[in-house]
């Protein structure tokens, strides 16, 4: 499979994290784990919902401490992400899984900003950065924390909401959403992964979100799908992590192929990449091989990446004109 020039829009910067390199973020950080090795951790990636995963997920956030971890990490990223044809990532990245362990809000900000700022040069990638919300923690902490970032000046295009979907619904952040809105930031949330249909209108209609995250189950609300395809909502679609999570039985069971025949705004994410099984290109490859999915299906999602993005017109065009001459190319 020819790999098109594509944006990445749903990628969790601490999901990057591979065995390999927590294990010598620890010991550089003397920070105590239970695994004896990269094989013992490895072997505990077998997930049996979204719950399982963040235990693991957050226990091994516990290895960054300083901004020269952040930086590694978020440079690392980017690295593997410029050979999976990444043009433009829009990264989340979640300040209170790191403060409430102590860890200074500026020592996060700092490292990972130092490491998307050298991206273009260093890398040939165009970045913005986004903040989640963790949604299983309270209204007032986030509120907080979006003080806490605003203060520090970094340079955010956005806010977000992620982690455990079921009992923690969008409505629970207006406040939070609404600030962030008045601020002149973008909004998106995780919504319809293990949550139903309703979580997504409550992100469209409560939070005000220009994207959905994920957004697989809105597929069993039909009057949800026609406001999705009507107003061209952009659905940032994780297929290897809805396996490895058991959103879907198997890939062939993977709603994609019927949301880009309906016409939805579908874009192909990682997620959590370290943990799921593959970063971008792995994601393409096993989209391309559903069935349904041709070369004009996979030429459509690498321009929906474009087009949702939060990138200026001119930048679209620019990405978008690259994305043709490889169809031109690859068609010579």
């Amino acid at each position: 499979m020819t790999t098109l020039p594509t944006a990445e829009l749903h990628l969790h910067l601490e999901g990057t994290l591979e065995p390999e390199t927590i294990l010598r973020l620890a010991e550089r950080n003397a920070v105590p784990l239970p695994y004896h090795d990269v094989d013992d951790l490895a072997a505990r990636y077998d997930f049996a919902d979204l719950r399982s995963f963040l235990d693991l997920y957050y226990a091994n956030m516990a290895t960054l401490r300083t901004a020269q971890d952040f930086a590694d990490m978020t440079d690392a990223y980017l690295a593997r992400a410029a050979t999976a044809g990444v043009v433009h990532a829009e990264v989340f990245l979640d300040p209170q899984a790191h403060t409430a362990r102590g860890v200074p809000i500026e020592e996060v900000l700092d490292g990972v900003c130092a490491a998307l700022g050298a991206a273009p040069a260093r890398h040939g990638i165009s970045t913005g950065l986004i903040v989640t919300m963790l949604r299983d923690h309270s209204a007032a902490d986030a509120m907080r924390t979006l003080t806490d970032v605003l203060r520090t000046g970094a340079p955010i295009i956005g806010i977000g909401l992620d982690s455990a979907e079921v009992g923690n619904p969008p409505s629970k952040f207006v406040e939070v959403f609404a600030r962030a809105r008045a601020e002149g930031l973008h909004a998106v949330a995780h919504a319809g992964e293990e949550g139903p249909p309703s979580y997504v209108w409550e992100a469209l209609d409560l939070l005000g979100v220009e994207r959905i995250d994920h957004g697989v189950r809105s597929m069993e609300d039909e009057r949800l799908v026609a406001r999705l395809t009507e107003g061209q909502v952009p659905l940032t679609v994780c297929p290897l992590s809805n396996l490895r999570l058991k959103v879907v039985p198997d890939l062939a069971s993977h709603p994609l192929p019927e949301m880009l025949r309906r016409g939805l705004m579908v874009t192909v994410n990682s997620d959590d990449p370290a943990y799921f099984g593959g970063y971008l290109d792995a994601n393409l490859a096993a989209v391309a091989s559903l069935p349904g999915v041709d070369g004009d299906g996979m030429r459509q999602l690498a321009r929906n990446s474009i087009n949702a993005s939060f990138l200026d017109d001119v930048r679209k065009r620019e990405l978008l004109a690259r994305i043709d001459a490889a169809v031109a190319a690859t068609n010579a």
